[in-house]
């Protein structure tokens, strides 16, 4: 292989840290692989001599797919104001779980090629749409994946003094933030399988039982299904809510899988996958939040299950 092919590969092999890094930016699969292509048609848009001079192609890569994502975060907010109901991150699936040997079997699917861990928990995700975007970039880019305030400094074009207390003020609001608790696996996903059964047998008391008084549940439909348009408050009234959509779909099956990284449920129904349901689970067991994906076009990686 000449020098020119061993370069190409080099910089195809950065894809899968640029998908990660856009999907932890964006929360949305198809726009972190949008943000990908549009760094990679940048690459290779310029001249061959300005390429040789480059002397990391990835942290070029990753400066401006970051800058791309900022624009793109610039923009989301008046997007998901016109957004029908509550916008929530595309959930992600184990390809272990769905018919896979593992994940990346697939370059061209984004989400064959993320690595799930604590940086892709729901609860998270969901903190991270409440900060600004250059709070966001610096957070995930340093936090994260460990980048220099000096290098994040050129993509938000501020001073690395200043990226660092963009950082900071990222970080409390993750620790202001209810977040999971310090639960191990199995409990979490005991949990979730009670949930399940309950959920199953339409048994509305022992749902109010497995869930916390004050527990909260988001679904996002995108306006494309129908679902609840605004959170619903209280472990009696999600346990009614559950019991209802179990009356009006006969034949939904549930499915222990990973969501997130973490123990969650699919619902599907004739074979199609209808929801991917996240959950938070505290010290005692108690489910304190349940996140509903019921937007098809966020379901499309869920759709192969073997």
């Amino acid at each position: 292989m000449g020098a020119a092919g061993a370069d190409i590969d080099a910089v195809a092999g950065e894809r899968r840290q640029l998908i990660n890094v856009a999907y932890r930016l964006l929360g949305s699969l198809a726009e972190a692989e949008d943000a990908v292509q549009e760094a990679y048609a940048r690459w290779y848009a310029l001249p061959r001599s300005r390429r040789d001079e480059i002397l990391s192609p990835g942290g070029w890569l990753t400066t401006v797919t970051g800058r791309i994502c900022l624009d793109v975060l610039g923009s989301a907010r008046a997007r998901r104001e016109r957004y029908v109901g509550a916008w929530l991150p595309d959930p992600l699936p184990d390809r272990a779980e769905w018919g896979r040997v593992g994940q990346g079997d697939d370059p061209a699917d984004p989400a064959d090629q993320m690595i799930l861990d604590e940086s892709v928990a729901m609860a998270l995700l969901v903190v991270l749409e409440s900060m600004t975007p250059a709070e966001r970039v610096a957070f995930v880019l340093h936090d994260v994946f460990r980048y220099p305030f000096a290098e994040i400094a050129g993509i938000l074009g501020r001073t690395p003094a200043a990226c660092k207390q963009l950082a900071a003020s990222a970080r409390r609001r993750v620790r202001g933030a209810p977040g999971p608790a310090a639960v191990a696996g199995d409990g979490r996903a005991e949990a979730v399988r009670r949930v399940k059964d309950a959920w199953e047998r339409k048994d509305i008391a022992a749902l109010v039982d497995l869930l916390d008084p004050a527990a909260v549940m988001t679904a996002d439909g995108g306006g494309l299904v129908g679902t609840v348009l605004r959170p619903i408050e209280g472990g009696a009234r999600i346990a009614q809510y559950m019991v209802a959509i179990a009356d009006r779909a006969p034949g939904l099956e549930l499915l222990e899988r990973s969501v997130n990284g973490a123990p969650g449920l699919v619902a599907r129904r004739g074979g199609t996958v209808m929801t991917v349901a996240s959950f938070d689970v505290d010290g005692d067991g108690l489910i304190t939040r349940i996140w509903a994906v019921r937007n098809p076009e966020k379901l499309r990686p869920w759709l192969r299950d073997g």
